[in-house]
């Protein structure tokens, strides 16, 4: 009996033992270096690639935002966006795709209308778009509705809406497109991009500038 009670308390013993040091190692240590070597290496990853404009957080380099006024480059579409139903006390965004196939009547009205918006915006004095010039990203979300990036086909297409509403040259805007076009990842892989909410800010301080 007594053998029996030892055994036992020696098992607990062990098994909380096991159950602290693995609690430690695994909740305490593991979790604070790991998040050392992230902010260390790579901290601006590592605290959600934030863009700062006059030292205040404006957003996420990964995350596109919508309401842009059209004095600024606008984003993709965003028609895979949905907002949360079931918990109403927080207005959520939730990501996701439109999930229609390319023959789907729905959206083909959306690219028509979403072609059509775009002529309409970016036909200014002087310059005339033509449906033609309309690039595939200007008229379809991206599969998570948040994709941060513009090709510079659509960032081109923008450049004398811009200059005329910001009173600047079109040379002047297509040369901040141009400084802020990115090519392929590691020359290879995906297509070139132009970050709409870091165009955007610098444009902003352009204008402070003129």
């Amino acid at each position: 009996m007594n053998n029996s009670v030892t055994n036992t308390a020696r098992l607990l013993g062990a098994g909380l033992r096991a159950l602290l040091a693995l609690t430690l190692v695994t909740g305490v240590i593991y979790p604070l270096v790991v998040t050392g070597i992230a902010q260390g290496l790579f901290h601006n990853k590592a605290n959600g690639s934030e863009v700062k404009a006059d030292g205040k957080v404006v957003g996420s380099s990964l995350i596109g935002q919508q309401g842009y006024s059209l004095d600024y480059f606008q984003p993709r579409p965003a028609n895979g966006l949905g907002e949360n139903s079931v918990n109403t006390q927080y207005k959520l965004i939730l990501s996701g795709a439109t999930n229609r196939s390319g023959d789907n009547p729905e959206l083909i009205k959306w690219v028509k209308e979403a072609q059509a918006k775009v002529v309409k915006e970016n036909s200014v004095s002087g310059y005339t778009v033509k449906p033609s010039q309309v690039p595939a990203d200007a008229v379809t979300s991206s599969g998570s509705g948040l994709d941060p990036d513009i090709s510079p086909a659509y960032a081109d297409l923008q450049v004398h809406r811009v200059a005329q509403r910001n009173d600047l040259s079109v040379a002047e805007v297509q040369k901040l497109v141009d400084e802020h076009t990115e090519g392929r990842t590691l020359g290879f892989i995906g297509e070139p991009r132009v970050n709409v909410l870091e165009l955007n800010i610098a444009l902003k301080e352009l204008t402070k500038d003129t």
